[in-house]
């Protein structure tokens, strides 16, 4: 019996386990990203050089800091050897810190912005994943149900696995109930994805644009060294290199030199992050993802300096990504019952009543 309950069971919970969130390395560097950050803030404050800086910070066992400092020993430049990292905040850390130096804004202010937005967006994250976990646990309890069904029927000295795998009908009945907890594992695994949202950073743009903005440019230079140093983030490889191996527009992004007109690394512009939902009409959702058009036409209207509106304004963006998310962890509640009556229940009625009527039919010899 032992053995017939291992080959029953044992499929439908490895194609649960496989469907299991792993977390990854990038995802750890990405978590310690703002301590790191705010650190190198203070040391540059404080009158350290940005090299000598990351060297100290190295110096304490930070990994990210060591690799950051390998790479530059091989030549790399700052923000290139920083954007290797991999992860998106640290790509949104390289291009602040390339913009910063391009237009020449007080690095150790930048990076004290740019830790506090990624700190915001990271507490933003953090409330969803705790308002999501109540939720998505029940779901995950409730995904049990009908294997612990099969259990229960074999409790109650029915003949349950004997009839699910003897019998025509229970056979039918395990390969429908194994697809309808696979496929409700899957649904609720993609509703609460979807709840959760991607790891953004709302309000980025206008961060960066103030930035640059410090540095004392005009608003169109501002917006070109924005782009380029985006660009440059996404090009910017994630292995061993060096300028003097690398492909031409490699080398430029590991030397920190602009990409010629025609070089792949200006072709496009890096899109992996989501952002926040919007509440605006779509037409003017299309025209300012993010409402920096609309600020930098307030600061020339009203004569007023545009960086201190534009991190109001990212300030506001983040703020509002945070209620969308504890809106979207509410809403979750209601959704996931949605697979729980559609695909759980009736798992459960095929595995655990399905057979014990079945046994119960066969024991008293009535023809089916």
């Amino acid at each position: 019996m032992g053995g017939v309950t291992a080959a029953g069971v044992w499929p439908i919970v490895a194609a649960r386990r496989a469907h299991r969130p792993r977390r990854s390395a990038s995802a750890t560097s990405t978590t310690d990203a703002p301590a790191a950050v705010l650190r190198l803030a203070v040391l540059l404050q404080a009158g350290v050089s940005p090299a000598r800086a990351w060297a100290h910070l190295a110096a304490t066992g930070d990994p990210v800091a060591a690799r950051v400092e390998a790479s530059v020993s091989r030549g790399w430049s700052l923000p290139a050897a920083i954007a290797a990292i991999g992860g998106d905040d640290w790509r949104d850390v390289a291009v602040a810190w390339r913009v910063a130096s391009v237009v020449g804004a007080p690095l150790a202010e930048c990076l004290r912005s740019l830790a506090s937005a990624l700190r915001d967006a990271q507490e933003a994250a953090d409330d969803v994943r705790v308002a999501l976990a109540e939720p998505a646990g029940t779901a995950r309890l409730m995904g049990w149900l009908p294997l612990v069904a099969v259990a229960l029927g074999a409790a109650l000295g029915f003949d349950t696995f004997a009839t699910l795998l003897g019998q025509p009908l229970g056979i039918a009945c395990l390969a429908g109930g194994a697809v309808l907890i696979v496929l409700a594992r899957r649904w609720t695994s993609r509703l609460v994805a979807g709840a959760r949202g991607a790891h953004v950073v709302p309000g980025l743009d206008a961060e960066l644009i103030a930035i640059a903005l410090s540095g004392g440019v005009s608003i169109d230079r501002a917006r070109t060294v924005v782009s380029e140093a985006q660009e440059l983030a996404a090009s910017a490889p994630t292995g061993p290199a060096s300028p003097a191996t690398a492909p031409p527009a490699v080398a430029a992004a590991i030397a920190g030199a602009r990409p010629g007109p025609h070089d792949p690394a200006r072709r496009g512009r890096p899109g992996p992050r989501h952002r926040p939902v919007d509440l605006r009409p779509a037409e003017e959702q299309a025209r300012d993802p993010e409402g920096v058009d609309s600020v930098l036409a307030l600061s020339r209207s009203a004569g007023v300096p545009a960086v201190e509106l534009l991190r109001a304004a990212a300030a506001h963006a983040r703020h509002r990504a945070r209620v969308e998310g504890r809106l979207r962890a509410a809403r979750l509640s209601s959704r996931l019952l949605i697979p729980l009556g559609v695909c759980t229940l009736p798992a459960f009625l095929l595995l655990g009543v399905g057979p014990m009527l079945l046994s119960v039919m066969s024991t008293m010899s009535i023809s089916l």
